[in-house]
Formats: structure tokens, C-alpha cells, sequence
């Protein structure tokens, strides 16, 4: 016997039905623009919300800046194209010979997707774009993609937009490569290890996704929204050395300004 009909049967009726209103409507979808160094302006649609962290309003982006490795939260995550997404978008369409081109590409947690996007305009031979398996992630990736199909000049397009769950079986990644067994050339973690209690999750995901090979590598850039975990964020990388990678930091950039209204400071 369901809830409802228990509560019909104890003569309760719906009084545990929230009334009409109780819950806010879903925030509508929004868009920003991305400009590539070439010259295209990429128009990027944004989710009005879902359901994965929770920040405080108060945090915005600190002036410490981008900081990029290499490895040998409110709804207010929804409606933003965070620095990092840009600035490894950026950092991968300036260096496109040697990192994207002919390349077998992932990215995990990718949000709106952008990084791929860039990937797959810049000649990469496959793309899969990945993000926790809500319908409203995925259904706005793939929107995404198509929108901004018109900028790939391989055709059929490379990029796969997938649902994925950090540290579960990687099939339906793997499945897009000519030898699913060998794993992708490069990975794309933008802005995802601020969510520290999932680092073994993500960690152990790159490691079933990354070819092992000495020229395939892991791009992990990120902000410290949050600096009062610093500390707790970058574990990641100690984290991942102790599983067995090889962490070189490329390089550390400062922001022309801050990504929220609010900061509590450092």
C-alpha cells in the first residue's frame, strides 16, 4: 500500500501534500557568451538550476586566480560560465597542435560544456562531454552542442554528450573510441575538485579514462571560490600522486576581476 493510500485509509487525506506554491519554480535557462581567440563569439546556454551542490551567496571568486595542473553549492553553480571553463578553453585553443588536434578528448563535471566545444572545433578526432546524469545537465550539454555545431568543421560532429557518475564504470564513455580499452589522450577537469569529499571518486575516473601513456595527460584547473577549504581542494593533488600520477603545475593566472558580488574574504 503506497504513502497516499495509507493516508486516505487513516482518514489523513493529502494534509501531507505541500500546498500549491510551497516549492519555487524552476529558474529559467541563460545564456553568456564566450569569445575564442580567433574571433567567433560562442553563445553558451546556462541552466536555470540543479540539484548537485550548494555555496553560500556570499563567495565570489577571489583574486588569487586560475591555477592549472598537469597529471603524467545555492543554484548559483547552474547559472554561471566559471573562470576556469574559460580559461582552459583558452589555454586549449592557443596550444590546439599540440593538445587538441587528432586527440581523443574527455571532460568530467563539464557543466555547459564549453571546454569540449572548443575541443571539437579545434580538430580533436573525438569529444565526450560529461556531467553528473541529470536530465537537465545532459538535455542543456547536447542543446549546446548543437548550437554550436555550425563552428565544427569535421563533420560528423566528434562530440558525445553523456550522463556520468565519478567512479562509476566508464563503458559508456569508453564505448566512442576506436580501442575503448586504451583510454583518452587528454582529460579536462575544470572547476570540479572543490567538491573534495568526491576527489576518490574523480581520481579513480581518470584513472579508467586516461591513456596510459607517457604523452596523455589530465588539464585540471580551478578557482579558489572557497578559500577557507583551500587546503581540503588542493589535497587532489597529493591525492592523485599517491595513486600513482605525476603533478606539474603549468601555470597560475589572476583574474581582471571578481566572479561574485560577495566575498568573506581570505
Amino acid at each position: 500500500m503506497g504513502l497516499e493510500l495509507q493516508d486516505e485509509a487513516l482518514g489523513f487525506g493529502d494534509i501531507f501534500k505541500e500546498p500549491e506554491g510551497y516549492f519555487p519554480p524552476p529558474k529559467p535557462p541563460t545564456f553568456s557568451e564566450h569569445r575564442m581567440l580567433s574571433g567567433d563569439t560562442l553563445s553558451i546556454r546556462l541552466v536555470g538550476s540543479h540539484p548537485l551542490y550548494c555555496i553560500p551567496l556570499t563567495v565570489k571568486d577571489t583574486l588569487i586566480a586560475q591555477r592549472q595542473f598537469r597529471l603524467t553549492f545555492s543554484d548559483l553553480e547552474g547559472y554561471l560560465l566559471w573562470n576556469a571553463a574559460r580559461t582552459i578553453s583558452d589555454f586549449l585553443e592557443d596550444n590546439a597542435s599540440e593538445w587538441v588536434e587528432g586527440k581523443d578528448i574527455l571532460e568530467l563535471g563539464a557543466g555547459a560544456g564549453l571546454p569540449s566545444i572548443i575541443c571539437a572545433i579545434m580538430g580533436a578526432k573525438i569529444v565526450v562531454v560529461t556531467d553528473y546524469p541529470d536530465h537537465d545537465l545532459i538535455d542543456n550539454m547536447q542543446i549546446n552542442a548543437s548550437t554550436c555545431e555550425k563552428f565544427i568543421k569535421k563533420q560528423p560532429s566528434p562530440l558525445h554528450v553523456e550522463g556520468y557518475k565519478w567512479g562509476d564504470p566508464t563503458g559508456c564513455i569508453c564505448r566512442y573510441l576506436e580501442s575503448p580499452s586504451e583510454g583518452f589522450d587528454v582529460l579536462i577537469l575544470a572547476d570540479v575538485i572543490y567538491n573534495h569529499p568526491q576527489h576518490h571518486s574523480l581520481i579513480n575516473s581518470v584513472k579508467m579514462t586516461l591513456k596510459r601513456s607517457k604523452a596523455s595527460v589530465a588539464f585540471v584547473v580551478f578557482t579558489p571560490y572557497q578559500p577557507w577549504l583551500l587546503e581540503k581542494i588542493t589535497a587532489f593533488f597529493p591525492k592523485a600522486e599517491q595513486s600513482g600520477f605525476t603533478v606539474k603545475k603549468i601555470f597560475q593566472k589572476v583574474m581582471d576581476k571578481l566572479l561574485f558580488e560577495d566575498d568573506p574574504g581570505v
